[in-house]
């Protein structure tokens, strides 16, 4: 059993109300893969990197013994980078910039190792690479798939290529109802399942997340977090989060999927307490365990063994 994850590394940009960091490893792959490790091996990345990636960075991702041929390292562009600065509450964002760079340039090569693998992440990556990559794979046991807004907007004719050959969608809650015009996320649901994946997973921010598969639908808060520093990849850790759970699973239905989502969720949790994705590294399968017990604490409730009609 292996996971591929297609996607983005980084170097992050990150003012908070509170702090700033800079030239911070990131990207869409870096925070899947992180989050993945504790779960699963072996796990390998497709994805490019510059001229001037560090090679301290380089030496952070083998040290969890990512596999990492199918990065490519170009050497006439930089890494690609990305800024952005929140405002108080954290929930919301400005971008400061975004230099493509190198990624401008990425077309994925998937290491033969992985050509029959049991989870395909496909990251935030133009709709054209995630068709390219699945195209030199056999059939997976589970593939999801990220986009955001401005693939939406910009190459909606691909992006719905793409949905009718994947197992799940993962996205916010905004992109749901852009990708629909809908104003329920309930409608947009439909709507989205209506265009192919089999399965839907919408991310509520500390609201929670939403799963819907055909007619049935599994909704769990958020973990209850006192202090958040940096929601950054909390998004791409709950998509590698969920994948390294699937890797677990023999038959990936709507059971295994609710886990996935919880695992995801707890994970999560872990990413936003800290600046960057390096807290990920340190995790191991008890702490996972252990949060995901007090996650079903925090959603169980006592049922009636006995229903009598209202007075």
């Amino acid at each position: 059993m292996s996971i591929l994850i297609v996607g983005t590394l980084a170097l992050d940009t990150i003012e908070t109300p509170t702090d700033k960091a800079e030239q911070v490893l990131g990207g869409s792959a870096t925070y899947s893969a992180f989050a993945a490790h504790s779960f699963a091996t072996p796990i390998a990345i497709v994805a490019v990197v510059g001229r001037d990636f560090p090679e301290q960075y380089h030496q952070i991702l083998k040290s969890i013994k990512l596999d990492l041929s199918g990065v490519e390292i170009s050497k006439e562009h930089d890494t690609f980078a990305w800024g952005c600065q929140y405002r108080d509450n954290l929930n919301i964002r400005d971008t400061t910039f975004t230099h493509l760079n190198a990624l401008q340039h990425f077309s994925p090569v998937v290491p033969e190792a992985f050509n029959n693998c049991q989870v395909i992440c496909l990251g935030n990556l133009h709709p054209q690479i995630q068709s390219d990559t699945l195209s030199q794979v056999g059939d997976a046991s589970f593939v999801a798939c990220d986009t955001m807004n401005y693939w939406i907007q910009e190459t909606p004719a691909e992006l719905i290529q793409v949905l009718k050959t994947v197992d799940c969608l993962v996205i916010n809650d905004e992109e749901a109802l852009q990708m629909t015009d809908e104003f329920n996320l309930f409608s947009a649901a439909r709507k989205i399942l209506y265009l192919g994946p089999k399965s839907l997973i919408i991310k509520k921010g500390e609201h929670g997340a939403m799963l819907f598969v055909e007619d049935q639908v599994f909704i769990i808060p958020s973990f209850p977090i006192s202090k958040v520093k940096d929601p950054t990849g909390a998004g791409d850790a709950f998509l590698g989060a969920m994948a390294g759970s699937l890797n677990y699973e023999r038959h990936i239905g709507l059971d295994a999927l609710k886990r996935a989502v919880v695992y995801g969720s707890t994970v999560a949790s872990f990413c936003v307490e800290h600046i960057g994705p390096y807290e990920l590294l340190n995790l191991t399968q008890s702490d996972i365990t252990k949060r995901a017990k007090q996650f079903n604490g925090v959603t169980e409730w006592p049922v009636l063994s006995v229903l009598s009609p209202l007075a």
